[in-house]
C-alpha cells in the first residue's frame, strides 16, 4: 500500500478533550476492566504500530511481557512527533498521550487507513496505566516522557540514549538498532483492573498472529520474560492463509478463492473456502479491527453469496434455489474492508461492528461481481460447491421436516417437561439452575441433597451423542438430548427464542474420572454447536466435585484436585492419613454432595466461555470430528502430559 504523507508533524495532531472520563468510567472505553481489558490496553498500542505499517513505514513490531506485569511495544515506523504545537504551547507527543481524541488520525493524509483513531488508544492505555514511558526515536535523537495515571511527570527530554531491557539479548540489539521508531512501556493500574493485570499471553499470541496475517509484510517478534517463550509471525499469504487456517484439520471441498477490488476509495478483499462441516465460520475485519459483531460490511458480503449462487444454479437449470442458510453450511471465510480512518463509524466503543452504510453496496457488487467470474472460469470447483450446497439444503429441509413431526407430537412443547427432571419451585430464571447429572445413582444424590427452592436436576442416562457433525433432525430424535433442550426452555435451531431460558444457572455435573470428563466434553459439544447462546450469554458451568477426603479422625476435609492433595500431604506427613478417593458422585450421600458441590456457599464452579471463537472451533473440530488423523497427532505429541486414571 502507499505511503501517505511522510510528513508527519505536530500539525497534524488534533485535540478534543482530556482524559478525566476514561478514570471514572473505563468501560466505556475498553469494554471491560477484567482481564479482557488488559487484552484491549494492550492491543491498542500494537495497533498504533500497526498503523505505520498500513501508512508504508513500519516493517518490524517487537512486543515484550515483562516479569512485573508490564508490556514493551517498539516499532520501525517514523516515531509520535514531538515538536510543539503553538495552540497548546506543549509537544506532540504529549498531546497525543495525556489528551482523550488527539491523534493523528483524525484530518489530513497522514494516516488514510488505520485501526480506528488509535491516538484516542494511545492516551487511553495512559490513563488506565499505573505508570507508562514513551520514547521516540527522531532526527537521530531520543525523546523520552514519563506518566502515571495519565498524568505528566517529566517533560518530553532529549536522552543520549535509550536501552530497552527486554531480556532477550538479540530483541535488544535489533531494537537498538532501529533508526526512527516508538518504544512504549506500561504497567496497568490496579486501582482499575482488580482482578487481573496479567496479560493472557496465549490469547493475545492468537490476536497478534491474526494481524500477521491481515498485514503481510509486518514482522512480529514477541517474547515473554518469565517464561522465556519467543515467538515470531510474518505471513506473506494474506488472508488466504488465514481462511486456510480456519479450515485446519477440515476436509474441504476446494482451494480458497480469493476476492478483491475497490470502489469509492473503500478496497474489500474476501476470502472463502467451504468444508464438509455443517458449521459457518465468518471473520470480518475493518482495517485490521477484528469486527467480532460483524456490520455492514458481513451483510453486503452475505447477500452477495446468496445471489450469486442462486443465479449460478438458475443459470443451470435449477430453478427452486436455495436460503443463505444452505450457502453458509461448511462456509471459512474471511471478509476485510479497507477504508479511511476519519470516515469509520463503529457501533461500540469497543469497535465491534461497523456502522457505515455505503459499505453494504460496495461489497455487494464487488463479491457478486468476482465471485460470478469465478463460478464462470472454474466450473469443477463451482460444480463442488454447488454440490455441497445442494446437500445441505435437502439435509436442512428434511430436518425441517423430521423436527416438525416431533413438535406436533408435543415433544418440544414447554407444558411436557420430561418426566425425569425434578424441577425447581422458583419460576424467576434469575433465580433458578439446573444441573445436568450422569446417571441415575448421582441424579437421585443430587435430588436429595439439592434445594428444591431454586435447584433443578436433570440425570442423563446412558451414552450421549457426539453432535460435533451432527445435523438437527438426529439430535431431536435422541431422547437425552430432546430432554435437555426441552428442560432449558429455548427450543433449538430456527425455533430458538434465548428469553424462554428456563435457569440462569446450566450446570454440567460428571463424576471427576476419565469417563465424567468424556460425558462433559461431549455436552460442551452440543452447547457450543447448537446451543451457543448458553454459553456466549455466560449461562454455562461446570461443578466441580472432590477427588478425596483426607485427614485424620474427625478432622476430615474435601480436597479437588491432586496438587491441593500433595500440599496436604506434605504438612501432614507424620499423621495417620484417612484418604478416600471419589471415582463418582453417586458414591456421595446426598448431605455430602450438597456441601461439596451443590452449595452456592461452599460449591466451586467454572463458567464455561468461549475467548476465541475461532481456536474453539479448531479444537471441537480436531477432537470431537470425523477426521482420525489431526486427533492422532495430538494424543501422539501430548501423551506423555496425560493422567491416567488406573
Amino acid at each position: 500500500m502507499p505511503k501517505s504523507n511522510d510528513k508527519y508533524t505536530g500539525e497534524q495532531i488534533v485535540v478534543l478533550e482530556g482524559l478525566e472520563p476514561v478514570r471514572k468510567r473505563p468501560a466505556m472505553y475498553i469494554g471491560s476492566t477484567g482481564q479482557d481489558g488488559v487484552q484491549h490496553i494492550t492491543k491498542e498500542i500494537v495497533d498504533n504500530s500497526i498503523d505505520e505499517a498500513l501508512a508504508g513505514y513500519a516493517k518490524n513490531v517487537w512486543i515484550v511481557k515483562h516479569k512485573d506485569n508490564s508490556v514493551t511495544v517498539v516499532d520501525d515506523g517514523r516515531g509520535i512527533p514531538v515538536d510543539n504545537i503553538p495552540k497548546y504551547n506543549k509537544p506532540a507527543l504529549e498531546i497525543v498521550m495525556t489528551k482523550l481524541h488527539a491523534g493523528g488520525k483524525f484530518e489530513g493524509d497522514s494516516y488514510k487507513i488505520s485501526g480506528g483513531l488509535h491516538g484516542v488508544g494511545s492516551s487511553v492505555v495512559n490513563a488506565l496505566s499505573e505508570w507508562m514511558e514513551v520514547c521516540v526515536k527522531r532526527d537521530n535523537k531520543f525523546y523520552l516522557q514519563k506518566y502515571a495515571r495519565g498524568q505528566v511527570k517529566s517533560k518530553v527530554t532529549v536522552v543520549p540514549k535509550y536501552e530497552v531491557k527486554t531480556g532477550h539479548a538479540r530483541f535488544d540489539r535489533e531494537i537498538a538498532s532501529i533508526e526512527t521508531g516508538t518504544h512504549s512501556r506500561f504497567l496497568a493500574d490496579k486501582q482499575i483492573f482488580k482482578q487481573s493485570i496479567e496479560l493472557d499471553w496465549d490469547l493475545f499470541l492468537n490476536d497478534v498472529k491474526e494481524r500477521a496475517f491481515l498485514i503481510s509484510e509486518l514482522y512480529f517478534h514477541m517474547f515473554d520474560e518469565a517464561t522465556g517463550r519467543e515467538m515470531h509471525y510474518y505471513f506473506d499469504g494474506g488472508i488466504v492463509s488465514l481462511v486456510k487456517d480456519l479450515n485446519r484439520n477440515k476436509d474441504v471441498v476446494h482451494d480458497p478463492i480469493l476476492i478483491t477490488g475497490d470502489q469509492d476509495d473503500i478496497f474489500v478483499e474476501i476470502a472463502i473456502q467451504y468444508n464438509n462441516s455443517v458449521n459457518e465460520n465468518i471473520d470480518s475485519y475493518v482495517n485490521v479491527i477484528n469486527t467480532a459483531e460483524g456490520g455492514t460490511h458481513v451483510t453486503g458480503f452475505r447477500s452477495a453469496l446468496t445471489r450469486s449462487i442462486n443465479d449460478y444454479l438458475r443459470a443451470n437449470g435449477d430453478s427452486e434455489g436455495v436460503s443463505g442458510v444452505d450457502t453458509r453450511e461448511g462456509l471459512a471465510a474471511i471478509v476485510v474492508v479497507k477504508m479511511s480512518s476519519k470516515d469509520l463509524q463503529f457501533e461500540g466503543q469497543t469497535k465491534g461492528k461497523l456502522g457505515n452504510t455505503e459499505v453494504t453496496p460496495i461489497v455487494q457488487t464487488i463479491m457478486k461481481e468476482k465471485l460470478d467470474i469465478y463460478f464462470e472460469e472454474n466450473p469443477q470447483e463451482a460444480r463442488r460447491i454447488m454440490e455441497k450446497i445442494i446437500i445441505a439444503k435437502r439435509a436442512r429441509e428434511a430436518a425441517k421436516a423430521a423436527k416438525e413431526a416431533i413438535i406436533r407430537k408435543g415433544a418440544l412443547e414447554g407444558s411436557t417437561l420430561p418426566g425425569k427432571l425434578a424441577d425447581c419451585q422458583a419460576r424467576d430464571p434469575e433465580l433458578a439452575e439446573i444441573f445436568i447429572v450422569e446417571g441415575d445413582s448421582a441424579g437421585g444424590s443430587a435430588k436429595q441433597g439439592r434445594d428444591r427452592k431454586f435447584q433443578a436436576i436433570l440425570p442423563l442416562r446412558g451414552k450421549l451423542l457426539n453432535t460435533e457433525e451432527t445435523r438437527l433432525d438426529r439430535i431431536i430424535k435422541f431422547n437425552e438430548l430432546k430432554d435437555l433442550i426441552v428442560a432449558v426452555g429455548t427450543g433449538i435451531g430456527d425455533t430458538f427464542d434465548g428469553s424462554k431460558l428456563r435457569y440462569s444457572r446450566v450446570i454440567i455435573m460428571t463424576d471427576a474420572d476419565v469417563d465424567g470428563e468424556h460425558i462433559a466434553t461431549l455436552l460442551l459439544t452440543f452447547f457450543f454447536r447448537h446451543l451457543p447462546y448458553i454459553v456466549e450469554e455466560g449461562h454455562l458451568y461446570i461443578a466441580q466435585p472432590p477427588l478425596y477426603k483426607v485427614g485424620t479422625g474427625k478432622n476430615m476435609q474435601y480436597v479437588y484436585t491432586d496438587e491441593e492433595l500433595t500440599e496436604y500431604l506434605k504438612t501432614h506427613d507424620k499423621d495417620k492419613i484417612d484418604l478416600q478417593r471419589y471415582k463418582g458422585l453417586g458414591e456421595m450421600n446426598p448431605e455430602q454432595l450438597w456441601e461439596t458441590t451443590m452449595d452456592p456457599k461452599t460449591r466451586i464452579l467454572k463458567q464455561v466461555s468461549v475467548e476465541d471463537a475461532a481456536k474453539a472451533d479448531q479444537i471441537f473440530t480436531m477432537l470431537m470430528g470425523s477426521n482420525v488423523a489431526p486427533r492422532k497427532r495430538f494424543i501422539q505429541s501430548h501423551a506423555e502430559s496425560a493422567t491416567l486414571d488406573l
